[in-house]
């Protein structure tokens, strides 16, 4: 089978579940993994004929896309602030919007000082992972209640190369180890009456615990981050929290009297999604 039938092939059987466009990307992306082709190449070579493995590589894939299944637990591997970090089944797949929490995180914080960074329900471990590659000097620990999670973000740490102190933790039922300069978290904040709203893909797909929050108290993890900021942030400490764009103005409040100062951010889409503050 040559590369345009191959091509031609994925957009017949995912015609129902993506756009061309959408198709042209996906196949693209299997290309560069089973091919190393860029998009560019495949053109070039559309007519050549792919060798029998790879033929079942690629066809395997299309049966996991047809299911639903997200491209990046097929590769095993997402990107996030132009990285390549590991995924699977146990961890959120990184989001765009959560790059926007990165730009705010490091143009606010000073490189040039040693910092002890918290982030609380590291999944995948790419806030973290990522804050420690550009604050060299940061002291970066990063905590999960699962500890299949923290197994792909350990993998993501020797990835990169980076040093991250990682504790599992039940954390809505303990304290933080330590104080720290930094807290940063994107914990699980959708109420399942918005389940509706959520594609199946990632419902079937990805850990319903990094997803919903618990089902009595939709800010659960933000009202015991700011409780925590009593004790476990320090003097002039910062909170960094990516939230749930339709309870901005409600999760502010719980830090509007817990910190000097608070704010609320919208992302590039207009939508509430960022908060920080100091105490």
């Amino acid at each position: 089978m040559k590369i345009q039938e191959l091509q031609q092939l994925y957009s017949k059987e995912l015609k129902l579940l993506y756009s061309e466009s959408e198709n042209q990307k996906l196949f693209t992306y299997f290309a560069e993994e089973y091919l190393q082709y860029n998009s560019i190449q495949l053109k070039m070579y559309a007519d050549q004929e792919v060798e029998e493995a790879q033929q079942l590589q690629f066809t395997q894939a299309l049966e996991e896309l047809k299911s639903g299944k997200p491209y990046q637990h097929i590769l095993g591997k997402a990107y996030f602030y132009g990285e390549e970090f590991f995924v699977n089944e146990n961890v959120l797949i990184p989001r765009p919007e959560t790059e926007e929490l990165i730009e705010l995180i490091l143009e606010k914080l000073p490189s040039d000082k040693e910092l002890k960074i918290l982030d609380i329900g590291t999944g995948s471990g790419c806030i973290a992972i990522t804050i420690a590659k550009h604050l060299k000097k940061a002291n970066v620990y990063a905590l999960d209640y699962s500890g299949k999670a923290l197994e792909i973000a350990k993998k993501n740490a020797v990835l990169h190369q980076t040093e991250i102190q990682f504790i599992q933790q039940d954390y809505l039922n303990s304290h933080p180890p330590e104080v720290f300069d930094v807290i940063i978290s994107n914990p699980p904040y959708i109420g399942t009456e918005e389940e509706i709203d959520i594609e199946n893909s990632v419902k079937d797909f990805e850990p319903m615990m990094a997803l919903f929050a618990p089902e009595n108290d939709v800010l659960a993890f933000y009202r015991k981050i700011a409780n925590d900021t009593e004790t476990s942030l320090s003097n002039k400490g910062f909170v960094f929290l990516e939230i749930n764009q339709k309870l901005g103005p409600e999760t502010l409040e719980l830090y509007k009297h817990k910190l000097s100062e608070a704010y609320l951010l919208k992302d590039i889409s207009g939508n509430d999604r960022m908060i920080w503050g100091r105490k």
